[in-house]
């Protein structure tokens, strides 16, 4: 039986992107106590179905899809700025991807508005009337309002008016800001971005051969299990599986398999097939299969991350940009200066920005030795002497132990000659 909590939900989701969502309202049209109303819409936030922006309330959108990383909605835009929607709701969970100032004439401006702009201008309906026309929504500075044409033919488009009170310029940096920082920003990629969703899967209760038709039906020989209620409880793979085998799937599965959720990060799902040895993850929600990883597709998504140009700088990538490399007969020889960015308030290094040091080039090495992705398992330091701000540094990461798929570096800093740290590093290796 449905309850009232799943028919409001249902009914929210079944709104179009845009549409304003209140407590009484719903209370009102869907005949249930506010309190009701209110636990829902919170639901239903959580699940991003709504969204809640300062001065506009809370607002239908179309679920994010993890767009790209440049990208903004026009709602995002409207609370940076503190705007006011003063029609075209149904446009708000659009893209923004460029934004134009309005300061020219109308002959002039015609050849900078396109789909998916924002113009920025000031008291102008002609420019407001202009930019619809063109599919490009308007940001209206100064506090000003429109007419009720201009609203009429938001709606129609379903591209956003917004007013703010601050004045161009300032609206104009507030929003190249935003833009610049998701630039540069390192999108962390979670399971939902790369999860086979509605995968195939086996009951409990169904004969070893079930398996065996569903692998030559998928082509795939790994597949989580279900009970006959609809929950997880357990993964076969070829490993499980004998040729000779024969009985119910339940007497041959790995039982309480290891489940994560869409929002588990890739970095998480691959320390855990790794340290596991899995190679393939369920993905839940509220204890219900949505999806599943396998090794090979986070291999994929890591190697993927690590190619984007946009990639933003990592605190390892601070404290590395002071250093040379080159390779030796037997070692990785780093080379550089202690900065003020690896030193403490007393000029001396910090023993954890030392640390960082010793593991990000042990790191670096392994992956050049290798030449794949590695998961850290242990990092022992074995002792480190004070270090002075421009003292000239160089690490040896020295490869002591090499096997298919575990790997120990020693790590051993010298300050003219003098051996002033040591730190061991086990890895194991990333492999399909």
């Amino acid at each position: 039986m449905t309850t009232k909590h799943d028919q409001i939900i249902q009914y929210i989701m079944a709104l179009e992107p845009g549409a304003s969502i209140s407590v009484r309202k719903i209370a009102r049209e869907l005949g249930v106590s506010q309190g009701t109303a209110y636990r829902a819409i919170k639901e239903a936030e959580n699940r991003e179905y709504v969204k809640t922006f300062p001065r506009m309330g809370t607002i239908r959108i179309e679920k994010d899809e993890k767009r790209g990383i440049e990208r903004l909605t026009f709602a995002e835009a409207a609370a940076m700025v503190d705007g006011t929607i003063l029609g075209g709701h149904g446009g708000l969970n659009k893209t923004l991807t460029r934004f134009v100032i309005g300061a020219m004439t109308p002959d002039a401006m015609v050849k900078y508005l396109s789909s998916g702009s924002l113009l920025i201008v000031g008291n102008r309906e002609e420019a407001f009337r202009l930019a619809l026309e063109h599919n490009c929504a308007v940001l209206i500075t100064g506090g000003f309002q429109c007419s009720d044409e201009i609203r009429r033919l938001a709606d129609e488009k379903e591209l956003p008016v917004i007013s703010s009170t601050y004045d161009t310029f300032t609206t104009a940096t507030m929003i190249n800001q935003a833009i610049s920082e998701r630039l540069i920003k390192k999108e962390i990629l979670l399971a939902e971005d790369i999860m086979i969703e509605e995968p195939k899967y086996l009951y409990d209760d169904e004969p070893i051969s079930a398996w065996r038709s569903l692998l030559k039906e998928t082509g795939h020989s790994r597949f989580p299990v279900l009970n006959r209620a609809g929950r997880i409880v357990g993964v076969l793979t070829p490993k499980d599986v004998q040729e000779s085998s024969s009985g119910l799937i339940c007497e041959y599965m790995t039982p309480d398999p290891i489940t994560i959720t869409r929002k588990t990060t890739i970095a998480y799902a691959a320390h855990m097939m790794i340290w596991e040895g899995i190679e393939l993850l369920p993905v839940i929600e509220e204890g219900r299969l949505i999806g599943v990883i396998s090794r090979q597709d986070v291999i994929k998504a890591i190697q993927y991350m690590n190619n984007q140009p946009q990639m933003g700088e990592t605190l390892e990538d601070v404290v590395l940009a002071q250093f040379g490399s080159k390779r030796m007969e037997n070692r990785m020889r780093f080379s550089g200066r202690v900065t003020p960015m690896l030193t403490s308030h007393m000029g001396t290094a910090s023993w954890s920005a030392l640390t960082m040091l010793m593991s990000t080039v042990a790191i670096v090495a392994l992956k050049y030795f290798r030449q794949t992705d590695i998961v850290v398992d242990t990092f022992t330091v074995f002792f480190v002497q004070p270090v002075q701000l421009e003292d000239m540094l160089e690490i040896d990461v020295i490869p002591v132990e090499e096997g298919r798929m575990y790997n120990k570096a020693e790590i051993c800093v010298y300050r003219e000659k003098t051996l002033i740290a040591k730190a061991m590093l086990a890895a194991k290796a990333m492999r399909k």
